[in-house]
């Protein structure tokens, strides 16, 4: 496979017909070439066949169900996933962004909303995780490769303040560096693999520092709206977030109870803990 298409192409997996020409409408508006299809083992065969974009996938289907299916895609594609769904349970989001989706919308959803989660979506670098980087050999432009990182021979240490390091591009924070440029993360001066969402809260916590970013802040930070109160974000929105942050502290080796560098602020959202923690 040889990475994205410079095309707009959308793959729509839905297996209601209303719901699947309401989504190819809705796409065919925004700009993309829609391909249509009402199981996932068609739908599977439209990415291999088309190298879409974009999909938006139903978690409901008969025969393989959405979570399957995106897990089957995700294996073959880096295009970038939207699943849609009536149920809106934790465990269903916790599943879809497992199963690798980059978004999670339950139905019935607005379809100028739908379109602009996903032109978000499409503003944010492509590929970060190992996982994503081996189902694309072509990586995204800001994607990082040996030549941009740091110089081995002048390891940054990982006790220097942030200020020190300012015209490097890093931000440091108890053993944690982050370049948002280069999209690196290394913790104690190992690299690790984030998602690109992952990668996209961590920076933003770490940019805030002690100040607290609410659910509703980072969701609408991922959709390319910070700060706008106008637009709406819903419950499922926001156990979205807790999840992505629930796999972040995983793959740091955070303990939530004893936090190092995210603390939880219940009720509220999350921040940086104290330098030295």
């Amino acid at each position: 496979m040889n990475g994205l298409d410079s095309r707009r192409v959308a793959v729509v997996i839905e297996d209601d017909d209303d719901i699947r020409n309401l989504l190819e409408t809705v796409l065919t508006q925004g700009g993309f070439e829609v391909v249509g299809r009402s199981n996932g083992i068609d739908g599977i065969e439209a990415v291999r066949a088309y190298n879409p974009t974009v999909v938006t996938l139903d978690v409901n289907m008969p025969g393989i169900d959405g979570f399957e299916t995106a897990k089957r895609i995700r294996a073959i594609s880096p295009t970038y996933i939207v699943m849609l769904t009536a149920r809106d349970e934790e465990i269903d989001t916790l599943q879809g962004l497992e199963a690798g989706a980059d978004d999670y919308v339950s139905k019935p959803f607005r379809p100028r909303e739908l379109r602009a989660r996903i032109e978000a979506m499409l503003r944010r670098p492509r590929v970060i995780g190992a996982s994503e980087a081996s189902a694309d050999p072509t990586p995204a432009p800001s994607a990082p490769d040996a030549s941009d990182a740091p110089d081995a021979a002048h390891p940054v240490s990982a006790s220097t303040p942030a200020a020190d390091q300012s015209t490097e591009g890093w931000l440091v924070h108890n053993g944690i560096r982050l370049n948002p440029s280069m999209r690196i993360v290394r913790v104690d001066n190992v690299e690790v693999a984030l998602t690109r969402t992952e990668f996209d809260l961590l920076s933003a916590l770490m940019d805030s520092g002690r100040r607290v970013r609410t659910k509703a802040d980072l969701a609408l930070l991922l959709r390319g709206e910070s700060y706008v109160t106008s637009h709406f974000v819903s419950d499922a929105d926001k156990r979205g977030i807790e999840v992505h942050m629930g796999n972040l502290r995983k793959k740091l080796g955070e303990n939530s109870n004893s936090p190092r560098w995210i603390e939880t602020v219940r009720g509220v959202g999350y921040r940086l803990t104290a330098a030295g923690e």
